[in-house]
């Protein structure tokens, strides 16, 4: 059992819910297979070894164990240009904690135009599209998306730092791209962003019931 949870906590994409871990086994079998996932919990849990067991976004995952970071950067050899820029951050910071947020309140908050690197973060899916504000012009509202969650190791939206730490406990963290540069206002792409948003809840909608357990959008 413990190699089997092992295993699948090596291949998945993603984090994987508890229930789902435990459902691989008979139902008679529930008990010593939470035992085995313990053991394999408990097996990555000391500090010497590279990786660990970790809770994200109400499932687990296998990680590289954080203070390794920087040789695993010179690994990969990963520069700036790798690294979500600071003008990103700062817009994914404003969307994380007022969300749901329009453009032109990401606007007021920061000065400027953030329509090229709201494309940026829709693009990497760190956001989404949460419907429409009901004011004058119904501006697009944005919301965190589970990728979010996962990328940055958090379990909830309750498990986000203070504001004024954000930037500082994930700026050199943020290595899913570079912003795009210059301001795109093409609304036709936000609509694109919108119909693909909706088909993707359509098809979850007929698909199989969500993982007991995986963590939701609010």
């Amino acid at each position: 059992m413990e190699a089997v949870l092992e295993a699948v906590l090596f291949v998945a994409g993603e984090p994987v819910a508890r229930a789902r871990l435990l459902g691989l086994f008979d139902e008679r079998e529930r008990e010593e297979a939470q035992a085995a996932l313990d053991a394999v919990i408990e097996r990555y849990s000391g500090a010497g070894r590279g990786v660990m067991v970790d809770e994200a976004a109400g499932g687990l995952r296998l990680v590289t164990r954080p203070e390794l970071g920087e040789a695993l950067r010179r690994f990969f050899d990963t520069g700036g240009g790798s690294k979500l820029s600071m003008a990103a951050l700062e817009t994914l910071a404003i969307v994380a904690y007022h969300q749901p947020v329009t453009a032109p309140e990401i606007q007021e908050l920061r000065g400027v135009n953030p329509s090229g690197v709201l494309k940026t973060l829709l693009e990497r899916h760190m956001i989404r599209i949460a419907g429409r504000k009901e004011v004058v012009g119904k501006p697009f509202l944005y919301c965190t998306t589970r990728e979010f969650l996962i990328h940055f190791g958090l379990n909830s939206l309750k498990d986000l730092p203070p504001l004024e730490e954000f930037e500082e406990t994930f700026g050199d963290e943020a290595a899913i791209g570079a912003a795009g540069s210059g301001a795109d206002r093409d609304e036709q792409f936000y609509r694109e962003a919108a119909a693909l948003e909706e088909r993707d809840q359509d098809q979850a909608d007929d698909g199989a019931p969500a993982m007991a357990g995986a963590g939701e959008e609010p």
